[in-house]
Formats: C-alpha cells, sequence, structure tokens
C-alpha cells in the first residue's frame, strides 16, 4: 500500500480521513479510498461544530510525531472528513517518525 505522506522541500503533506465524536483522540493506521489513494485514520473526541475537531486532529498530529502544533496545518478539507495537512520541518525526518509511530 502506499503511504498517505508526499515530500517537498521544507514540508511534509499528510492526507488523513477524520472521524470526529469517534470516542477517543487516537490514529488507526493507514488506509485506503476507491481509488487506491492512501489516508491515515484519525479519530477525535471533539464535535465537527467551529473547527474542534480540525483542532483537535493538529494537536493530535502534532504530539504523535512530538513537534510543536505551530508545525501542523491544514490545507484543504476544512468542513470535510478528508483532509490535507502540511506539517512542516525536515520531509525525510517527518516521513521516519511517521513511518516509526504507525509502524
Amino acid at each position: 500500500m502506499s503511504r498517505p505522506w508526499s515530500l517537498f522541500g521544507d514540508h511534509l503533506r499528510l492526507a488523513v480521513r477524520l472521524t470526529p465524536n469517534g470516542g477517543r483522540d487516537v490514529l488507526d493506521g493507514i488506509g485506503a479510498d476507491g481509488e487506491g489513494e492512501a489516508f491515515l485514520k484519525a479519530r477525535v473526541t471533539a464535535v465537527p461544530e467551529k473547527g474542534k475537531a480540525n483542532k483537535a486532529l493538529i494537536l493530535l498530529i502534532a504530539q504523535s510525531l512530538r513537534i510543536p502544533k505551530s508545525s501542523v496545518s491544514l490545507i484543504s478539507g476544512d468542513t470535510a472528513r478528508k483532509k490535507i495537512l502540511r506539517i512542516d520541518g525536515d520531509p525525510e525526518d517527518l516521513a521516519k517518525k511517521l513511518e516509526i509511530f504507525l509502524g
């Protein structure tokens, strides 16, 4: 299966499928959509109103990778389940952290 991230010069872009009201804050591994595009499955306890679920997702990703939450931003998917996150930093280092975290 392909990886849900793409490397760029000074950042990494991560495709995420978010489930708000998910019972707990957790990254659930990698999945794929109908076209075979990979995404990271994430659940948060926050409700999907006024950006609460997006903020919880950013915090979850930052804590999981042990980076500042200011390094994580939402590029697209503000109100959609599928989102693209930009994670600033060394893309190779971030990809290694994701590989280790996701097994």
